[in-house]
């Protein structure tokens, strides 16, 4: 039995008692993670695609250490100009254990609420009506605004050809 699932942004095609040496996962070496984020599964010829992850499904892993990746040398060079430059990175990383592959009935963690998100776009929505009143009360007293501040105003109208218009053209197209 086999699954891709995806760790850290990355995925993976993993198998029971497999080592897989992924980003670095918060954790201490020990600790036993879950990846709910399961693409597909497969045993055998019974395979189960997700749209886009598998419900109920569930990889479970066990940290075993964490490690520095290979050395990487990036060195940059223009010939004939004097510029180099060499850096270099080792990328963090963990090294998991594959324990267990679940396609059902596995426990997921509690849902997030999408109430806030809710609220704060009805938020949005009644703050965007504002914004449009206050251009037409600002039209009466247009002399006093500066040229980018009329380019604005009349953007915001939907006003074409606004960029080689003079302050009093600008002043002309807002009131008409």
């Amino acid at each position: 039995m086999y699954a891709i699932v995806e760790i850290a942004g990355q995925q993976f095609k993993v198998a029971k008692d497999q080592k897989v040496f992924v980003h670095r996962l918060a954790g201490e070496e020990g600790d036993k993670v879950s990846f709910d984020k399961v693409l597909l599964a497969a045993d055998g010829d019974n395979v189960t695609l997700g749209a886009p992850a598998i419900d109920g499904a569930q990889v479970g892993a066990k940290i075993t250490r964490h490690l520095k990746g290979d050395k990487v040398i990036v060195f940059k060079k223009k010939r004939r100009k004097g510029y180099r430059v060499k850096n270099g990175h080792r990328q963090s990383l963990t090294e998991i254990v594959i324990e267990s592959i679940v396609t059902s009935g596995a426990k997921k963690a509690a849902p997030k609420k999408a109430e806030p998100k809710a609220k704060a776009e009805k938020e949005v929505k009644a703050a965007a009506p504002k914004a449009k009143a206050e251009p037409k009360a600002n039209t009466e007293d247009l002399s006093t605004k500066t040229v980018a501040e009329l380019k604005e105003l009349a953007k915001a109208k939907g006003i074409s050809g606004i960029s080689s218009m003079k302050k009093a053209e600008l002043i002309e197209a807002l009131k008409g």
